[in-house]
């Protein structure tokens, strides 16, 4: 495994943070901070001709075919900044599993289990702009998607189903131009549907949470019709594939924010100063900062790992099982370890930092999010646990 970036994925980092930092700085993230949507045209379309929306798509369908890797060094960025808006539900949940399935049907037994026309469509659809969210969570199952309750029934129309049933957690539904939701059909097989969220029988309410810069949704659907868009052995691979590369992603967001706040810290125990000595100088927050940069460089390189272990997996590198052992132990570690970044951090700026004013408090809230979708320390404990045992 090389964890050297090539010259072509520095100057990716040094264009999207050029962009970020000009066009959605932290004044940005301010003016957007509980909105439903969480960006604006101007920004979203500018990520667009950047070619960053179709970074995990095929070539052929408009993509760039690049793989983790460069995207983590996108997600990275955006950590930096707490960037808000539907690129990681977009981007890398959603093309991931799109892309997936568009390699599932080049086997002929999956391809029937794929309707690889809508496939193609909505790949397309990302690259140009359209967003589209995954809806996978229901009530009281956590982390659990194999077995979703919600149910696709036929309808009289070739390839439509009627979807019934409640999601949570749905990032980034509000604003979303489609919805992959997951149920199972007649045979209990685990589908995929496409569903337009204007759709009769679809019902959007926002999710509220602490951290304004993650936006998510509860969605309800009383037979609303859908078109089925993978089903079998072809969705669930496609599936768990997502939720891999989802915990990824939002890990490498987590080292981006963290390496900021981190940064911020620093900076201000050296310039604050207290008995007239700067604060830096004092042990009590030289073990804050010690422990902060411990964990930010033990999350990287399990991040990174994951990144290089998603992109082996596709080309067959290694195995799917490793791959998702790979995300699995990511997430575990950097669910805690950087909520300790960012509750440290707020430590060393001591009283300016609990402020709305200060910055530190976006890093923290950002780490709790981290903290908890798809699954927190706990679940992927446990998940690991069973990966060892099995």
């Amino acid at each position: 495994m090389d964890v050297e970036f090539s010259a072509e994925q520095e100057a990716l980092r040094a264009s999207v943070r050029r962009f970020l930092s000009e066009r959605a700085g932290i004044t940005y993230v301010r003016s957007l901070w509980d909105d439903p949507v969480g960006t604006t045209a101007e920004v979203w379309d500018g990520l667009v001709k950047l070619g960053l929306t179709g970074l995990l798509v095929p070539v052929r369908h408009g993509g760039t075919g690049a793989g983790m890797v460069e995207a983590g060094v996108v997600l990275e960025e955006m950590g930096r900044l707490v960037h808000p808006g539907p690129y990681l539900a977009t981007a890398i949940s959603a093309a991931g599993l799109l892309a997936e399935l568009d390699r599932e049907a080049a086997s002929p037994p999956a391809r029937a289990n794929v309707d690889t026309t809508s496939v193609a469509e909505l790949l397309s659809s990302i690259c140009s702009g359209s967003a589209v969210a995954v809806a996978l969570h229901e009530p009281g199952q956590r982390s659990e998607w194999r077995m979703p309750a919600t149910s696709f029934s036929p309808s009289t129309t070739a390839g439509i189903v009627r979807v019934s049933g409640r999601k949570l957690w749905v990032m980034n539904g509000i604003g979303a131009n489609t919805l992959l939701v997951s149920g199972h059909d007649e045979h209990d097989e685990l589908c995929l549907a496409a569903v337009d969220p204007a759709a009769s029988g679809v019902n959007i309410e926002r999710q509220p949470t602490v951290d304004g810069t993650r936006q998510f949704a509860e969605v309800t659907f009383t037979a609303a019709n859908g078109r089925l868009v993978a089903k079998g052995d072809a969705a669930e691979h496609a599936v768990g594939c997502m939720v891999d590369l989802t915990a990824i992603a939002l890990a490498v967001d987590g080292v981006g924010a963290a390496e900021q706040v981190l940064g911020l810290a620093v900076e201000y125990a050296k310039q604050r100063h207290q008995f007239g000595v700067p604060i830096g100088s004092f042990q009590a927050i030289q073990h804050l900062c010690a422990d902060m940069l411990r964990d930010l460089e033990m999350g990287r390189a399990a991040t990174y790992y994951g990144l290089w272990a998603c992109d082996a997996a596709t080309r067959g590198a290694i195995t799917v099982a490793e791959r998702h052992r790979a995300a699995t132990m990511a997430k575990a570690f950097t669910s805690d370890a950087f909520e300790r970044v960012g509750a440290s951090a707020i430590q060393v700026f001591g009283g300016i930092g609990f402020t709305w004013d200060h910055d530190a408090h976006l890093y923290y809230k950002r780490f709790l999010t981290l903290q908890h979708a798809f699954g927190g320390t706990r679940e992927h404990l446990e998940e690991l646990a069973r990966l060892v045992v099995d």
